[in-house]
């Protein structure tokens, strides 16, 4: 329950950071990039979220320009698997966001998420505007300091560079494949303990 607090900390400071991030900007939207291992995992969760309005599975981070799933599963193209969120931060702010972000993962396993193993698996955070940056590294910082975790968060924090959308087949994934082994194994016990945490941040 200490995660809340300090979730709480940061809510406090977001009637400064929140104008911020929408200072002379009359969009409704705002996009954030994360990884946390599968992304048919983060894509479940995530597209869940009341003020979430579109997730897109892909690949970021890398070199490799359009890298393909197989190319990326390589873990040579430097590319993590991650999901393009876009969401109102009327609704929902970027804190709340990374709140579910670091509970649904292990943030302190390199390059792993359970039995995932390899770079493309990576935790990582790629901002889009200098206020993600702030909420990002400050809210790392107080997990770290308060010993949430028994291991440091290993989790990446950088500047988004690229995007490459994933194959068709990757989007809506759990949505369209529930039954598939790795979905019902893996993914929906995820995804059921997400919404007994997060009842009240869920779409109707």
């Amino acid at each position: 329950m200490l995660i809340f607090t300090i979730f709480s900390w940061n809510m406090e400071a977001k009637n400064n950071d929140k104008p911020t991030e929408n200072t002379n900007d009359t969009t409704t939207t705002d996009t954030i990039t994360l990884g946390a291992g599968c992304f048919w995992c983060v894509e479940a969760i995530f597209d869940q979220l009341k003020g979430v309005e579109k997730v897109i599975s892909g690949y970021a981070g890398g070199t490799v320009k359009n890298p393909s799933y197989k190319e990326v599963c390589t873990g040579n193209t430097g590319h993590a698997e991650v999901c393009q969120v876009i969401y109102n931060p009327n609704i929902i702010a970027t804190e709340e966001l990374l709140e579910v972000f670091w509970q649904t993962h292990d943030p302190t396993t390199l390059n792993k998420q359970g039995g995932d193993v390899g770079t493309q698996y990576r935790s990582a955070i790629f901002y889009h505007n200098d206020a993600q940056k702030r909420i990002a590294e400050a809210y790392k910082q107080q997990l770290d300091s308060s010993d949430i975790f028994s291991n440091p968060i290993v989790t990446e924090i950088t500047a988004f560079t690229n995007f490459y959308p994933a194959e068709d087949y990757h989007q809506d994934y759990f949505e369209l494949n529930g039954e598939q082994p790795y979905c019902s194994a893996i993914i929906k016990p995820k995804v059921e303990k997400f919404k007994k945490k997060f009842k009240d941040k869920l779409k109707p």
